[in-house]
């Protein structure tokens, strides 16, 4: 049963602004799946539901307390996998050149993974909606997190990987009871296939990239960034980039708070891609709206995008907030694992200290003042990806004799 929704006023096309009710298939009818939608409230009707006064008095803290400001109806059914509100974790003990920085720690999600915010809401309407199954393609976390939450929901879960996703990744998935199945070739290629899987077996699409509803779960991360941080967000948010999807939700979770009257001002968006994958930061250098394909190859595999699905969205939000892209590379991505395992005991994936990484790049480029506040979102664990935390690390010592002479004197050249 469709439930209504009467506090989204309508959806418009990312490509040719065109203006819709309920979508069809997820996408502009016109366009496609590249003409991406984007959900727009009436929010004279969201101000008589939630406020920033009943948001401080109510002490649950899972996503589902921003639920009128989400794409689900008054009787929504949601997921028994809760999504609780992630720590900020003071960055003081990082060197950096910057101003006050914190850590937004997504990695102690359910999942370990930022893709458990966008999961939450495609398990919550496929509950709501009634549904045959969810599809997805993924190089590891959307997967994982898919996995997790349908085998919560009882809800069938098929899943297309690149035969080169990490293998602790694929057993996140695999142990989950998910239908796994590697594709040969790119994540582009699973990406376009787990379109026509959706079509031909009727099944909702777990793909932010083409489905509005799930941009909406990741805003989730910047509205509780914005309550935590007392409603003034800091001066920069910065997040690594491969579809475009986590940033453009992002972006959308700040433009909504001050469409509503929340915040005064939109943080300026900092999207960090690897060198070997910077598809938008080329596109945003040369000043293009659309982005450039290119040949991934880097070490952080959930960014490794041939060509970003949510481009669009990405580029135009990280020009209207005022920020920009960067790039880094393998070796200050490594760099910035280490950093933050230990100086802060945050253990991020490649991906997930892309963005620190980012950051402290552009301290070191003085773009960044004193003065300035920064939040660094992690978006996944080291664990989800041990050949790299091995590669972070280096070699293990050599085993030495059990003596307790033989320790002292090694801790003492150490």
């Amino acid at each position: 049963m469709e439930w209504s929704l009467p506090h989204i006023d309508h959806y418009s096309c990312v490509a040719c602004d065109a203006h819709f009710g309920a979508p069809g298939k997820g996408w502009c009818e016109h366009c496609g799946p590249t003409g991406t939608l984007t959900i727009h409230y009436d929010w004279d009707y969201v101000r008589s539901t939630i406020s920033k006064e009943s948001l401080k008095n109510n002490p649950d803290p899972r996503v589902e307390r921003y639920a009128p400001l989400l794409p689900f109806p008054a009787k929504a059914t949601f997921a028994p996998l809760p999504v609780w509100r992630t720590p900020l974790v003071s960055g003081e003990r990082i060197e950096w050149k910057g101003g006050p920085l914190w850590i937004k720690d997504d990695s102690r999600l359910p999942s370990s993974s930022l893709k458990d915010r966008a999961t939450f809401v495609a398990v919550s309407r496929a509950l709501t909606y009634g549904t045959k199954g969810i599809v997805c393609a993924s190089t590891g976390n959307a997967a994982s997190s898919l996995a997790a939450f349908c085998a919560a929901s009882g809800i069938p879960a098929t899943i297309l990987v690149p035969a080169s996703a990490p293998r602790p990744k694929l057993a996140q998935v695999m142990i989950s009871g998910a239908k796994v199945i590697p594709v040969e070739g790119t994540y582009d290629d699973a990406f376009d296939l787990s379109l026509k899987v959706a079509e031909a077996l009727d099944c909702d699409l777990r793909s932010t990239g083409v489905n509005p509803y799930l941009a909406e779960g990741k805003k989730t991360c910047a509205l509780e960034i914005a309550e935590q941080f007392d409603w003034n967000p800091p001066e920069f948010v910065a997040v690594s980039v491969g579809d475009g999807c986590i940033i453009s939700g992002l972006a959308k979770g700040f433009q909504d708070l001050h469409d509503l009257g929340w915040i005064e001002r939109v943080p300026k968006l900092i999207g960090v891609q690897a060198v070997g994958s910077s598809s938008l930061a080329r596109a945003f250098a040369r000043g293009l709206t659309q982005p450039e394909v290119v040949e991934a190859n880097t070490i952080a595999d959930s960014i490794s995008v041939n060509l970003p699905r949510d481009g669009v969205k990405a580029l135009r939000s990280v020009r209207a907030s005022g920020g920009r892209f960067v790039t880094v590379t393998d070796e200050e991505i490594l760099a910035a694992m280490r950093t933050l395992a230990s100086r802060m005991g945050v253990f991020a994936e490649p991906a997930g200290a892309t963005a620190v990484a980012g950051l402290i790049k552009l301290a070191k480029q003085d773009s960044i003042q004193k003065n300035e506040r920064s939040v660094a979102v992690v978006t996944g664990n080291m664990l989800k990806d041990t050949a790299s935390a091995l590669k972070a690390i280096g070699e293990l010592a050599k085993p030495v004799e059990a003596n307790i002479d033989t320790i002292l004197k090694l801790l003492a050249q150490s």
